[in-house]
């Protein structure tokens, strides 16, 4: 099996799939076709990343070209750090994944993520390496470590709430067992919040285990049972944010979006009057930013499209409902733990509880999404029942909408109908992943 990119970098099991040589031969490849003369590599806490981390900083080094270490670190602080030092950045994390997994990012200088070109090369070069026998050689010396890689980031942070303090926030942060860890504490107590932390005792092999964005659970209950004002879901390399309301309400990155554009709409600091999207936001948001005659811009999923029109200049602010929110003035990427600043400042400028403040912000539509596995991700489905998608819309009328397509990362159709009525919606989702089973059995 051999692995591929695929919406933010590359992933798949350790050490079975994603070995050293892989990492290695992906680093030289990366070297090749990227203008870096020098690069940072960061992880996050799986068991499996020493050792995919040293193999990248040796390949690197044995180009002839300076490797540092920036350790256990949130995959937006090497993104920041590739910005300000002009520096090629590599993370070895798998994201919200389980710790089986493991991933490489790769941040070209600049900080920026990598254009679909650059992608493609370094892919054919790395699949080339792969095929030869020939053993690379490493590089074994001591690779350099950098002396403070969260000092101009954490400074960065505060640039953005103008310096303004936290002080009268209470906030539990999840830090989901990952790169957080050992970074969200100070960073909240610096500007001036009072912090309560869980999950942040990683082992190697608990990270993201029912607790961070993916499993938000055991955030609720603590943030009611505590009094705080607002929780704070991260990932594992902390590049996004699944916030908690003061009642246990979930803010998604939607609802966050909506909060966020609304407010920098009301200081005119929002590029356009424009905010970008992906097709799998919700019909709540999109009635939301209409409502507050703020302009949406649609993309396909993956954080690598809101970049690319963010980079336009269309816009300067863009997230997905998974909670990866990209702050184009403030950061490259997306980042977890900026977000949840940006949130906590908003909300103490608001003067509301959070959960009035996240409940007004928008109608959150059910949102019903089906899988349909397929023989081939290349169907042509969604034309073939074109007819029965419109009798779909047609029933949800002004306040619903549907979305068959196939999907980019595996073997299978989504079918996705949102609607006020959330049992039309699973009735009128259930009807159409039937038809196209029955269109390919």
């Amino acid at each position: 099996m051999t692995l591929s990119f695929g919406t933010d970098g590359v992933r798949g099991p350790a050490p079975e799939i994603l070995d050293q040589r892989f990492v290695t031969c992906l680093a030289v490849a990366a070297t090749e076709i990227l203008s870096a003369d020098r690069w940072i590599v960061g992880r996050d806490t799986r068991e499996s990343g020493p050792a995919l981390s040293e193999a990248i900083l040796s390949a690197i080094a044995s180009t002839g070209l300076p490797a540092v270490d920036s350790g256990i670190i949130p995959t937006p602080v090497v993104a920041y750090l590739s910005k300000i030092e002009n520096s090629g950045g590599v993370v070895v994390s798998a994201s919200h994944n389980i710790w089986t997994d493991n991933g490489v990012k790769i941040f070209a200088p600049g900080g920026r993520k990598l254009f679909d070109v650059e992608q493609t090369m370094i892919e054919k070069r790395l699949n080339e390496l792969l095929s030869d026998t020939k053993p690379i050689s490493e590089q074994s010396s001591e690779p350099t470590k950098h002396p403070n890689p969260a000092e101009a980031w954490v400074n960065s942070i505060a640039d953005a709430i103008e310096n303004r303090s936290l002080e009268g926030a209470h906030v539990v942060i999840d830090c989901a067992n990952g790169s957080a860890s050992y970074i969200a504490e100070d960073l909240f107590r610096g500007l001036g919040a009072r912090v309560d932390i869980i999950n942040a005792s990683p082992d190697g092999r608990n990270i993201n285990q029912s607790c961070g964005s993916t499993h938000p659970e055991n955030l609720c209950e603590v943030v009611q049972s505590s009094g705080a004002d607002l929780g704070l879901a991260l990932d594992g390399d902390a590049d996004r944010l699944i916030a908690v309301a003061s009642n246990g309400a979930l803010i998604d990155g939607d609802r966050q979006l909506c909060l966020f554009a609304t407010d920098l709409d009301q200081r005119d600091l929002l590029l356009n009057r424009s905010v970008v999207i992906t097709v799998m936001s919700n019909f709540g948001l999109r009635q939301a930013m209409q409502q507050a005659d703020i302009t949406t811009i649609e993309v396909p999923v993956g954080d690598r499209n809101i970049l690319s029109r963010l980079d336009d200049g269309e816009a300067a602010l863009g997230g997905e409902q998974s909670g990866h929110l990209i702050f184009r003035r403030h950061a490259t990427t997306g980042d977890g733990l900026l977000s949840g600043v940006l949130l906590t400042d908003l909300l103490l400028r608001s003067g509301s509880n959070s959960a009035e403040l996240a409940g007004d912000a928008m109608q959150q539509f059910p949102q019903v999404l089906l899988n349909v596995p397929v023989a081939s991700k290349s169907l042509t489905i969604t034309a073939d029942i074109r007819d029965e998608i419109e009798i779909t819309e047609d029933r949800l009328g002004s306040d619903g909408r549907v979305l068959v397509r196939a999907s980019g990362t595996e073997a299978a159709i989504r079918v996705m109908v949102e609607a006020v009525d959330e049992a039309l919606a699973h009735r009128e989702a259930e009807r159409l992943a039937n038809i196209i089973s029955s269109a390919i059995s």
